[in-house]
């Protein structure tokens, strides 16, 4: 029998280890039953605690800011591919493409890197006048208190990394194309999209890393590598 705080309670036991009304054998088969009472009722709370915490990392915590990321760089980039069809007027495309890029460019430097992903950056002005750019990435919050979401940081870096891609190609199109009235546009667009696919990443990899260096150890250890199979290719 199980009591209400989860105990088992055995009864019809004789003190000499004969069970009442039955023998040896109805004992074991009783025992037996509690037993896989007993196990059934265990809870699994390490894998009841994984599965919570992977739920919440998979989770949009930001609905609105994960919108907002991807709202503003897509919409440019539409805008710049349909804006024959749109409007006749070069003036009001590159208005509009500019408004929406100072608007995301506002946007995931000032709200969404800091939500979705923990990071920020800025430039601060010291006492003598001299400028300093600040990178900064938030520290490991303590266990059992909320964990930042993989499916926000994919979603985060997807659209950090891709759309200034994009404008690369926009900008290599319309320099072979001559289409200079465009080119400032592109240029626009690489710079606003850059400048914050840089600052994040030097948030990232941390403020004191060169990225210069660590590009240059990266393929160091690649050609060192490379040198190595070849050398047991020639040795076998």
């Amino acid at each position: 029998m199980t009591t209400r705080d989860g105990w088992s309670s055995r009864e019809g036991l004789a003190p000499g280890g004969d069970v009442a009304g039955g023998g040896s054998e109805a004992a074991l088969t009783m025992l037996r039953q509690d037993s896989n009472d007993d196990t059934e009722d265990v809870s699994l709370f390490d894998a009841d605690e994984e599965v919570s915490t992977r739920s919440k990392r998979s989770k949009i915590r930001h609905p609105v800011a994960s919108f907002f990321h991807l709202f503003f760089r897509v919409s440019a980039i539409m805008v710049y591919l349909l804006c024959e069809l749109i409007s006749s007027s070069f003036i009001a495309c590159m208005v509009s493409i500019i408004l929406l890029l100072s608007c995301d460019f506002w946007t995931v430097k000032n709200v969404t890197g800091r939500l979705m992903v923990g990071l920020r950056w800025w430039n601060q002005v010291d006492d003598d006048g001299k400028s300093h750019w600040v990178f900064e990435a938030r520290k490991a919050l303590a266990q059992g208190k909320k964990v930042s979401s993989e499916a926000e940081s994919r979603i985060f870096w997807l659209g950090l990394i891709t759309c200034p891609v994009i404008w690369v190609i926009f900008a290599f199109s319309a320099l072979f194309s001559f289409k200079v009235k465009w080119l400032a546009v592109v240029t626009m667009g690489v710079v606003l999209q850059g400048a914050n696919l840089y600052g994040y990443i030097k948030c990232k990899v941390g403020r004191t890393t060169n990225l210069t260096s660590m590009a240059t150890s990266y393929l160091g250890r690649q050609f060192l590598r490379q040198t190595v199979v070849k050398d047991d290719q020639a040795a076998s």
